[in-house]
């Protein structure tokens, strides 16, 4: 369909409650290619609606992380919960589509669980273990309007606004100060 303009931090968009997709239609298919196409146009490896500026509760996960073929769609995860996590704690960098340029260090658990709807209108399970489960419960913060920043302190959160307020600025966009 489209490639979209992502949407930066401290957009408060990133922020609104994510809305339940009731049903598997063609406005929530053209949703999902608009978000493969956004992904893979910045070289993601997941995106959520939100990222968008879409407030529906869905995101999308390049299919190699998976463990799938390449060639494979992206897998949709619509009405996604986390059903389970594990004990074994994982902490790695993690960057941001919505955070270019800032990766911040983040505890998550090694494994995880996840139920969710695809595009079929199928109800699946999936389970995740090192960075398909990083990306994964990353993805689903966005649905719960958890970011990267509510990870560090006021001091980090702080240089992390003014480094996206000089690219924003790099881009040729109005800065809010």
């Amino acid at each position: 369909m489209a490639v979209r303009p992502v949407v930066i931090w401290p957009d408060e968009r990133l922020r609104q409650p994510s809305v339940a997709i009731a049903t598997v239609d063609a406005s929530v298919r053209a949703l999902y290619q608009d978000l493969v196409d956004s992904m893979y146009a910045e070289n993601g490896l997941g995106m959520a609606a939100l990222q968008l500026g879409d407030a529906r509760r869905m995101f999308v996960v390049e299919p190699k992380l998976a463990g799938r073929p390449e060639t494979d769609p992206p897998l949709a995860f619509i009405n996604p919960e986390v059903i389970e996590t594990s004990e074994e704690q994982q902490d790695s960098e993690e960057g941001c589509l919505s955070f270019p340029d800032v990766y911040v260090k983040v505890k998550r658990p090694m494994r995880c669980k996840i139920r969710a709807t695809g595009l079929d209108g199928a109800v699946f399970e999936i389970e995740g273990e090192a960075l398909f489960a990083r990306c994964l419960l990353h993805e689903n913060d966005h649905l719960t309007g958890k970011l990267l920043v509510d990870y560090v302190g006021p001091l980090k959160r702080q240089m992390i606004k003014k480094k996206l307020q000089k690219h924003k600025a790099a881009d040729g966009d109005e800065v809010e100060l």
